[in-house]
Formats: C-alpha cells, structure tokens, sequence
C-alpha cells in the first residue's frame, strides 16, 4: 500500500492504477455478460454496480488478509488500507454507466446503450495504458503501443459479449 492521498489519485494510478484497470475491465464483463440477460436499464445498472461491488469487496478482503499476514499489520489497520486502494475499482465503473445513462436518456435502445458503454471501457483501457507508458518513459511509439495492448482487453471483452449473444 503506497502513500498517495486518495483524492488527489481518484483512479490510483500514482498508486499503480491497477484498480482502475481491474475495474474497467470487470464493468465491461458485467456488461458483456448482461447481453440478452438483462431487458431494462435498471437491471442493467444493477448488474454493472453488484458486479463491481461484489468484486471490490472480494479485492479488499484479499488485500486485508495478505497485509494481516504478510505484512503483520492489525486486521483493522489492514482493512482501512485496503478500503481506500480498492476504491478505484467501483470508480472505474463511473464513466461506463454515465455512457449508458446519456445513451439512454437520448433516446438509444438498451443495446445500442450497452455497446456504447462497452466501447467506452475500451477507450479507457486504452487511455489508461497510454498514460502508463508515458509514466514509464516509452517514448510515443511505446506509448502507442501500451495504449493498443490495453485496447485489446477490451476487445476481449467484446469477443465474449459476441460469444454470449449466439
């Protein structure tokens, strides 16, 4: 657990921005995995916040019992460390539902809405690998690169949301 104040790294990526990235990509899977399942936005809704909830729970837990063990920290101390770093994996799930909701509100079928949040998974997977790459000294080449490595998780995702449709 690293010493960066929470609100001044919203997503953790001074942090490392593994939430972030863990959070995205289970998002997208919800969404993928809700592909003929779901027939309302609510329900929608409550599968992408269950699905990230039920996993930032299960991460903290992880997190808590490795720093209990591994580190001998108290149990309370381990788990009040352990709220705040997981906390980027339910934010990454922030700019997937507001796509979805815009989606909606201006008139998209839930589908189109659905595909829209899932594309936006996928640009951010791709911003976020550009940022690290430029962190890590790539020049833009590497960057690039990084960027499309990152993209292509996404795409992954989007393979399996194909899979569960036929």
């Amino acid at each position: 657990m690293r010493d960066t104040h929470p609100l001044s790294d919203p997503l953790g990526f001074a942090r490392g921005g593994e939430g972030a990235i863990t959070g995205t990509v289970v998002c997208a899977a919800a969404i993928a995995a809700s592909a003929g399942v779901v027939h309302t936005t609510g329900q929608l809704v409550l599968t992408i916040l269950g699905t990230v909830l039920v996993y930032w729970i299960a991460h903290v837990h992880a997190i808590t019992i490795g720093s209990a063990m591994n580190r001998k920290h108290h149990p309370l101390a381990a788990f009040r460390a352990a709220f705040v770093e997981a906390l980027p994996i339910v934010g990454a799930s922030v700019v997937p539902l507001v796509v979805l909701l815009v989606m909606r509100l201006f008139g998209a079928s839930l589908r189109t809405g659905g595909w829209a949040a899932l594309y936006a998974t996928i640009v951010l997977l791709a911003v976020y690998s550009y940022q690290a790459g430029a962190r890590g000294g790539l020049a833009t080449r590497g960057r690039l690169a990084s960027a499309l490595v990152g993209a292509l998780v996404g795409v992954l995702v989007v393979a399996l949301k194909l899979l569960l449709q036929h």
